[in-house]
């Protein structure tokens, strides 16, 4: 194991796991359009919990969704995807820690630290992977509503929380492909010195024979 990709693997999924962590309270999922707005005397915007508005004097209200179960069926598995990945990635962050090879945690067993580290891996990778599915797909259906000649509704474009939430995937996926990696690679520079020295153990047994069978030999014709 690289001590140096695993330290960068580290701070590339906590910080992907602190970026999950502002993202899901962010108000700004997506924003009212101007779009085809002469004047607009209010911007209305959402998150996975409240909608909330803003007028031209700046006075904000929010409301809370009332009920879970009338909401869409995108932003109820948006939720449980944020929230599976801000778990994750603490599993992840613990794994990590006990498992990277500079850490005192774990004793000196670095088998079993390797194999920690590499569990942690999979889990950086899990959270950035539900990190990624959430996001995207609010973002589907706030474009497929936009583009959207016949909605009825408020058409809204792509706000800033969701933009952190495709930052955050990134880090994390990127911190658990380097850990696992590093974790394997580590993994296969054991087997080959262990094949050499029982090549080498074999050659310097060879020699033995050879030189037994000589005697053999030289004693037999004598």
């Amino acid at each position: 194991m690289d001590p140096i990709v695993e330290v960068v693997a580290l701070i590339l999924g906590f910080v992907g796991w602190v970026m999950v962590g502002v993202a899901l309270p962010n108000r700004y999922w997506k924003v009212s359009t101007v779009d085809g707005s002469v004047i607009t005397t209010s911007t209305i915007y959402e998150n996975l919990w409240m909608s909330c508005a803003t007028d031209s004097t700046g006075v904000h209200n929010c409301r809370e969704f009332p009920s879970l179960l009338a909401l869409n069926g995108y932003i109820q598995a948006s939720r449980a995807l944020m929230i599976a990945a801000i778990l994750l990635g603490t599993f992840g962050l613990v794994g990590s820690l006990v498992g990277i090879k500079c850490s005192k945690a774990g004793g000196e067993n670095y088998i079993l630290k390797g194999r920690i580290a590499g569990t942690a891996g999979v889990l950086f990778i899990l959270q950035g992977l539900c990190t990624m599915v959430s996001v995207s797909w609010y973002a589907f259906n706030i474009t497929q509503d936009f583009f959207d000649p016949f909605y009825p509704g408020t058409k809204y474009e792509i706000g800033e929380g969701l933009y952190i939430g495709w930052c955050s995937s990134v880090l994390a996926i990127a911190g658990g492909v380097c850990l696992a990696c590093s974790c394997k690679a580590g993994t296969k520079e054991k087997y080959p010195l262990r094949y050499h020295d029982r090549g080498t153990a074999y050659s310097g047994a060879a020699p033995s024979r050879s030189a037994a069978a000589s005697t053999y030999e030289r004693n037999a014709y004598v």
